[in-house]
């Protein structure tokens, strides 16, 4: 299984950014869906999950600004980032739960700047 991140770059403080991260691979099972990121210097953080019916969580920190989806029948995941702040720039990750592995994406990178 390969997952292909896209959608980061360089935004203004309030500006808006959709993440995508498509999967490949034959006969794809696929449970959880989730969006980490991990900025300069800190850890890794777990930002939204999506499991396979649809129930959603988010960190704090971007309840009400982010939302995460995901198309099942292309097995994507999206991430809709509103509100962006300077504090959102990292390197977001997007990982797949397939048969009990967790796969992750190479990361895209989301900049939040003037």
């Amino acid at each position: 299984v390969q997952l292909q991140a896209s959608g980061g770059g360089l935004v203004q403080p309030g500006g808006s950014l959709r993440l995508s991260c498509a999967a490949s691979g034959s006969s794809l099972s696929i449970s959880d869906m989730g969006w980490s990121r991990q900025a300069p210097g800190k850890q890794r953080e777990a930002v939204a999950s999506i499991t396979v019916s649809g129930k959603s969580l988010y960190v704090d920190s971007v309840k009400g600004r982010f939302t995460i989806s995901r198309d099942n029948a292309k097995s994507t995941l999206y991430l809709q980032m509103n509100g962006l702040k300077p504090e959102d720039t990292a390197v977001y990750y997007c990982h797949f739960l397939v048969a009990g592995t967790t796969y992750w994406g190479q990361g895209t990178l989301v900049t939040v700047s003037s």
